[in-house]
């Protein structure tokens, strides 16, 4: 057997290995991913565990795998070994220009690993960020995905949400408070007023008594309202109105609105608009020719 049919056998050989490993990976990989997948929508209630961690796992797990593939194959082959002695040999440059051209994305890794560690947010919380207000769906290793209430996708980077202040509304208790303010003119009857909202209030399927066990010594009558300003041409009345969830206070919130103003337009209250009074420049000039010529 000649030297050119020796060569090719081994050729063929280190492909089918390079094949096989290939394989391999993505068959562990998928498998893997699909453990998890299954393994967090059926056991993380039943166990009570955070499902932040095993997504940003199986996130990980792809390239974690392929990345010892590649290791493997470099290792089993003969032909490849003095390559990855090359390659080892200059990994100090190539490293350095990796990293300098790829500061973003590495940044966007470690974002996400100290998301997971600290956990600010986990997946399903709803939570505020900068203008962007929805459900974490998922954290991967570059970018964390939101549902927003509009059924859109918000793909934040995680190197941002690492910087960013987060408003988070069920990491602790999910009950949230809702101010729920109300316009009023001065001549209405504040005190009419009150009794109205309060009402309605009590009425609406999502209201819970948000008052605290002195206030209930005390007798205080819930819900709470407050007359928070006096405006150029209104009083403004807030409802604090507590409820199980910041999505139950969001469609409370358009509720009251609608159902308050009801009962106002029966009540006699009015929810007054601005008045403009308009004065043209020819009438004041008319009124300044008559002061003189008095």
């Amino acid at each position: 057997m000649t030297n050119q049919e020796l060569l090719k056998i081994a050729t063929d050989n280190h492909f089918v290995a390079v094949f096989i490993a290939i394989a391999l990976a993505l068959i562990v990989s998928y498998s893997l991913r699909k453990f998890l997948t299954r393994f967090i929508n059926h056991r993380s209630d039943a166990l009570n565990i955070d499902p932040t961690r095993y997504n940003f796992m199986k996130n990980a797990s792809t390239a974690i795998i392929l990345g010892a593939a590649l290791a493997f194959t470099f290792y089993a082959i003969p032909s490849l070994r003095s390559i990855g002695t090359t390659l080892f040999a200059g990994a100090g440059i190539a490293a350095a220009a990796i990293a300098f051209a790829s500061q973003q994305a590495l940044s966007n890794i470690i974002g996400g690993v100290f998301l997971v560690i600290f956990r600010p947010f986990r997946v399903g919380d709803v939570i505020l960020v900068g203008e962007h207000r929805g459900t974490v769906e998922d954290i991967t290793l570059r970018h964390t995905v939101i549902k927003s209430f509009e059924n859109r996708r918000i793909i934040i980077p995680n190197a941002v949400m690492s910087n960013e202040t987060i408003v988070n509304s069920t990491i602790k208790d999910e009950k949230m408070c809702r101010f729920i303010e109300f316009g009023i003119s001065y001549d209405s009857d504040v005190d009419l007023a009150k009794k109205l909202i309060r009402e309605e209030a009590k009425k609406h399927p999502d209201y819970l008594d948000g008052r605290t066990e002195e206030e209930k010594r005390e007798g205080v009558e819930p819900p709470r309202i407050r007359m928070i300003s006096h405006g150029d041409f209104a009083v403004t009345l807030r409802l604090y109105f507590w409820s199980g969830g910041p999505l139950q206070a969001m469609h409370a919130h358009f509720d009251l609105l609608e159902s308050v103003k009801k009962r106002f337009d029966a009540g006699g209250i009015e929810i007054p608009f601005p008045y403009r009074t308009i004065v043209y420049k020819n009438d004041i000039d008319g009124v300044i020719k008559k002061d003189i010529k008095k």
